[in-house]
């Protein structure tokens, strides 16, 4: 394939199709681009913000998490038997799944995997024999492969799917549960798709008394050797007075959870679109000033800026609000949003408008000269001007009468593209690694211990309503260690954070199949070696990662 064509996610695989497609889509980009205002795509193209999901502008919203019971089509399964119903249900997963991928940017959640695929079967009529179980778990070993394997999307993307499960009432709901673990779990180490969200509920699962407390347990095994699953604490700050059942984490962190609309929670509802802000361009043009104006310079550019960003958030969304229900056949026909699509305003206006941020970290270093996580009044004066941010977003849906939102951007292309344009104007020892710290995140070379990077970052979270997560930086899989990793999940509990992952280098060989961490396999001597890793939310191979992540991975100290 033409070398020229620069890929822009780990997710991309390249393919005669891809490569058609991303010709068109940078056309498409630039089409986009020259149509808007001169000052608008001007900040994007010098980096001082990022326009996500740029070809789809006008065009399609983001992300959707599945209102999957609203119009389930439950008369396609009369008359079926009870395998014939179970193999067409997972049939109808991957199909919403793939012409879903067509009709929307982002990523697909289903907010309770286990209790819906249960409360589904019941209604269907599938009784709970050992047969039908086995078939079971087999189906969802084999939804778990498809989702990994795909890359169908754009001929070369796979889909962007979250599953959501751990708040699982009743015996078929708990068996799925235990089986989305458990056959995860089983598959080899190359199988890290999709994302798996755990749900942390007190009275659920989270103490030890708790009737889901052994799913849990089970859960935190896992990801002890393959880093999936990932954990929603649903006693967050944030979420705490939320149905629990109404929570789900799209794409890689994605919330949406308050609606001014009166439809609370995620179920039938998404982001619309997202732009997000380059805080080290920001604190670099402060650097004229004495370092005791340089925080009051650095609030009132990235207020100007947020407004501009605000402007080009309600340009695309009305733009959106003019397509027809027709350009979103799949989502039209099986209600995937929490109403009909048929009055687009009426439904978007459900959705999220967020304003995204990178590189905090970066920022008040090249504005104090010191690290963030060094000074404890620091911290507080990047936590402050976190809040002032979330001020600037509740502001603007008092005033637009949309859902706005303040999210911590994964930024995968973004940490390796707004240091690579910094770059070109500015010097200065953060720009020397070559990426930037996605969100509020502290430096990955920190060196701090887990729980104090947990403590630290916890706070941050409350603030953040567009999405947010922290990460743990391991040495190396703590195979079987589940109750170290569920210290940390407590600590993380407690100091608020939202959601939560563990990471550590996964090595795989290609030749034997052996894993760890490694150059040469000691098993079979070979260099032949796959590497997965997580840096901005979905675990993937570290040769298809961006420049910038790559250079984030080779920084990487454990916690």
């Amino acid at each position: 394939m033409n070398s020229n064509v620069r890929y822009e996610n780990a997710s991309q695989r390249k393919t005669y199709v891809g490569y058609i497609y991303d010709v068109g889509e940078r056309a498409k980009k630039d089409s986009i681009l020259s149509s808007l205002p001169k000052d608008w795509s001007g900040l994007h193209g010098d980096g001082h913000i990022h326009i996500h999901d740029l070809d789809a502008y006008g065009i399609t919203y983001n992300c959707l998490t599945f209102d999957l019971l609203r119009r389930f089509p439950y008369d396609d399964f009369k008359g079926l038997s009870d395998h014939r119903a179970i193999i067409k249900l997972f049939t109808y997963y991957k199909e919403l799944i793939s012409k879903v991928g067509n009709e929307q940017s982002g990523g697909m959640a289903f907010a309770n995997f286990d209790q819906d695929t249960a409360t589904i079967l019941i209604k269907i009529g599938v009784a709970e024999n050992e047969s039908n179980l086995e078939l079971l778990s087999d189906s969802i070993s084999d939804f778990i492969e498809w989702c990994n394997a795909s890359h169908e999307r754009m001929g070369q993307v796979s889909y962007y799917v979250t599953l959501n499960i751990g708040l699982a009432e009743g015996r078929l709901a708990s068996f799925i549960c235990k089986s989305v673990i458990w056959e995860f779990g089983s598959l080899p180490n190359t199988v890290f798709k999709p994302n798996i969200v755990f749900k942390v509920k007190d009275g659920v699962n989270y103490s030890p008394n708790d009737p889901n407390r052994y799913l849990l347990e089970m859960a935190l095994e896992c990801t002890s050797r393959k880093m999936i699953p990932t954990y929603l604490l649903c006693d967050c700050p944030a979420d705490k007075g939320v149905d629990p059942h109404l929570l789900s984490v799209m794409g890689c962190r994605t919330r949406v959870v308050s609606d001014i609309y009166g439809h609370t929670g995620a179920i039938g509802r998404g982001n619309i679109d997202n732009i997000s802000i380059n805080l080290p361009r920001l604190a670099f043009e402060t650097l004229s000033a004495p370092i005791s104006e340089r925080l009051s310079i650095f609030r009132q550019k990235w207020l100007d800026l947020a407004q501009i960003v605000a402007d080009i958030l309600l340009d695309r969304y009305y733009k959106t609000i003019e397509m027809e229900p027709s350009d979103y056949p799949t989502v039209c026909r099986y209600g995937l949003w929490m109403e009909d699509l048929d009055d687009l305003e009426d439904v978007f206006r459900h959705g999220t408008l967020s304003i995204g941020f990178i590189g905090l970290s970066e920022a008040f270093e090249i504005m104090s000269g010191k690290k963030i996580y060094s000074d404890r009044e620091l911290m507080e004066e990047s936590l402050d001007f976190i809040s002032f941010m979330r001020d600037f977003t509740d502001s603007c849906t008092e005033r637009y009468k949309l859902n706005f939102s303040l999210l911590a951007t994964s930024g995968e292309l973004i940490s390796g593209r707004f240091c690579e344009l910094d770059s070109k104007v500015y010097v200065h020892p953060v720009l020397e690694k070559g990426y930037y710290t996605n969100s509020f995140h502290i430096d990955v070379d920190s060196e701090l211990t887990s729980l104090e990077k947990i403590s630290l970052e916890g706070p941050y979270h409350r603030y953040c309503n567009g999405g947010s997560i922290s990460y743990v930086e391991l040495g190396e899989a703590p195979i079987g260690n589940t109750e170290g990793l569920m210290e940390l999940l407590k600590c993380a509990v407690d100091s608020g954070t939202r959601y939560l992952g563990f990471n550590f280098p996964q090595d795989i060989c290609n030749k034997c199949g052996e894993s760890g961490v490694f150059d040469r396999c000691p098993n079979c001597k070979s260099k032949d070696i796959l590497r997965i890793r997580r840096v901005s939310g979905y675990l993937e191979v570290l040769d298809y990662f961006v420049s910038g992540k790559k250079n984030e991975v080779a920084n990487r100290r454990r916690n």
